[in-house]
C-alpha cells in the first residue's frame, strides 16, 4: 500500500477565543467546537497525523496567518457536543451516533512577522488560495503544496 501524501490545512480562530499563543502555552489542543459540516468532514475524513497546519487569526485587526502547527490525531468524537453547559452543545450528537468531530493540533512555531490577509493577497503563487477567495468563510480550509511551500518559508 502506498504511503499517504502529507496534506496541508489552514485553521481559523479568533485570537480572543483561542490564539496561537494559547496553543504555544498548551503545546497541543483538541480542535473542538467546529459546527460546519464541510469543516467537520475535513477533520473526520481527511486530516491525519503529520499534516501541516497554518494558524490564522480571524476577526481581528489585522487578520493574519501567524504560525505553523501539525495535526497529531485522526478525527475523533468532539465531546463538547455532549456538554449542555458548553456553547457547542448538540443534543442530537451522541457517542453512539457522533455528528461532530475534532482533531488534535500541536504547536510548531510562530512567524516573526505575521502574513496579513492584505499581504497574502499580493503574494505571487497564492492567487487561488481558498482563504483569499471572495466569500470564503470556512474555519478549516485545504492548502495546496505550493501554497504551503510559499507560506511556511516565513521566518
Amino acid at each position: 500500500m502506498a504511503e499517504r501524501k502529507r496534506q496541508y490545512w489552514l485553521l481559523k480562530s479568533e485570537p480572543t477565543s483561542y490564539s496561537l499563543d494559547d496553543l504555544k502555552r498548551d503545546g497541543t489542543t483538541a480542535w473542538t467546537g467546529v459546527r460546519n459540516y464541510q469543516a467537520r468532514n475535513y477533520m473526520r475524513d481527511d486530516m491525519k497525523p503529520g499534516d501541516g497546519v497554518l494558524f490564522y487569526h480571524s476577526s481581528t485587526d489585522p487578520m493574519a496567518i501567524v504560525g505553523v502547527c501539525e495535526i497529531t490525531s485522526v478525527g475523533k468524537f468532539d465531546e463538547t457536543a455532549l456538554d449542555p453547559k458548553d456553547h457547542h452543545y448538540d443534543p442530537k450528537s451522541t457517542p453512539q451516533n457522533p455528528i461532530w468531530f475534532a482533531v488534535d493540533v500541536k504547536y510548531k512555531r510562530t512567524f516573526a512577522e505575521p502574513i496579513t490577509l492584505t499581504e497574502a493577497k499580493s503574494m505571487k503563487g497564492l492567487e487561488k488560495m481558498v482563504l483569499l477567495q471572495k466569500g470564503s468563510r470556512l474555519s478549516i480550509q485545504p492548502v495546496t503544496d505550493k501554497e504551503w511551500e510559499i507560506i511556511s518559508k516565513r521566518k
